[in-house]
C-alpha cells in the first residue's frame, strides 16, 4: 500500500507532520520530493500567468539538464 506523507527535513531527520500509524520496527521504503505547492508558491508569476502542467512540464525540462 502506498501513501502520500508530508515531513519537514530538521537537523538530517524527517519528521512526520502528522501522524502516520506505521508498524514499529518495519522498514519502509521513502521517496522524497519537493511539495509542488511550495515551489508554485515560491515561483508564482516568474513565467506569467502558467497553467501547472506548464510549470510541470518546465520543471522535468528542468531536471533533465
Amino acid at each position: 500500500m502506498s501513501r502520500v506523507i508530508r515531513v519537514r527535513y530538521e537537523k538530517g531527520v524527517l519528521k512526520p507532520l502528522g501522524s502516520i500509524n506505521l508498524e514499529e520496527g518495519k522498514e519502509y521504503k521513502v521517496i522524497v520530493e519537493e511539495d509542488i505547492d511550495e515551489l508554485i508558491k515560491k515561483y508564482r508569476g516568474v513565467l506569467g500567468k502558467s497553467s501547472i502542467e506548464e510549470f510541470l512540464e518546465l520543471e522535468d525540462e528542468a531536471q533533465a539538464q
